[in-house]
């Protein structure tokens, strides 16, 4: 495994932290998640190939003990709001001064600075934010978050252990540690760059819920069947949407062009009424293959 023999000590969080942490664990690393003492229950549902400890912070001896677990480790990992490290005495400069090679990972919705660098928040939030949600929902309706992926999963977890191991790669060149500052609302707007940069070629140009990959394209979107479950539509390509139309029984002669913006809201309604006459299993079969 390509973590094998690294040590990350993970602090317990929601949500990003622990799966940064299991993304590790995954890969080999032995991951130690250090949890409070006293906890109604355990929300922590990403524990996969971890052990744990539990450490009372609020005692001298605790802090004490999980300063010795860092100093020991490879990688520490924490998602709390700026300055709770620091109290503890705990904070990036006290232990890199005791084990140079430790990288310093924090994963916080705002960073470590600016204004909003000690307020909290949700994914919802980190996701407005970074503005990534005012192009996310269908037309006519409000920006819509999709679940907690975009902000929490894929600008925190995911890129916080992107940086994680290339400070590893860095560290077999130089011999030292670093800080990590992931930030969830940067995550965001780094996971939504195409979004923005595709604007230029058309792809993002019009508005929320009217582009060819956010519903606003009959070709790309789901169907309810006629036993109430749905089919997905991904026929972007031209010869993908020549045969959704002959599944579809229907006439491409007799059909706008499939990039005529103005004839969507027809299309799509083709599209609805055909798919509402068949059951998913039908529909199935007749496109698996295609």
């Amino acid at each position: 495994m390509a973590l094998a023999g690294v040590r990350v000590l993970e602090l317990a969080g929601l949500a990003p932290a622990p799966f940064c942490g299991m993304i590790l664990a995954d890969f080999g690393a032995k991951v130690i998640r250090v949890d409070r003492t006293k906890v109604a229950m355990n929300v922590d549902t990403q524990a996969r190939g971890k052990q744990s400890v539990a450490i009372n912070l609020k005692t001298s001896e605790g802090v004490a003990l999980l300063k010795k677990l860092c100093v020991r480790s490879d990688v520490v990992l924490e998602p709390y709001r700026k300055g709770v490290m620091e109290k503890l005495g705990l904070g990036p400069q006290e232990l890199m001064k005791e084990n140079p090679r430790l990288i310093y990972a924090r994963l916080t919705g705002y960073g470590q600075s600016g204004a909003y660098s000690s307020t909290a928040g949700h994914d919802i939030n980190f996701l407005a934010m970074s503005g990534l949600l005012s192009r996310l929902g269908r037309s006519g309706e409000k920006p819509y978050a999709p679940l907690n992926l975009v902000a929490d999963f894929a600008g925190g977890g995911l890129t916080c252990a992107l940086g994680i191991v290339l400070a590893l790669l860095e560290r077999t060149k130089s011999g030292r540690g670093q800080v990590i500052d992931a930030s969830m609302v940067e995550g965001a707007a780094y996971v939504g760059s195409f979004v923005w940069k595709s604007r230029s070629i058309g792809m993002w140009d019009r508005s929320r819920g009217e582009n060819m990959l956010d519903s606003g394209a009959p070709f790309y979107d789901t169907y309810e069947t006629s036993d109430g479950k749905h089919m997905a539509v991904g026929s972007v390509e031209p010869q993908f949407y020549r045969e959704l139309l002959k599944g579809l029984e229907l006439d491409a002669g007799q059909l706008p062009s499939q990039m005529s913006f103005s004839d969507w809201p027809e299309l799509r309604r083709l599209f609805t009424e055909r798919f509402a006459s068949k059951t998913q299993a039908e529909w199935s079969k007749i496109f698996d293959g295609n």
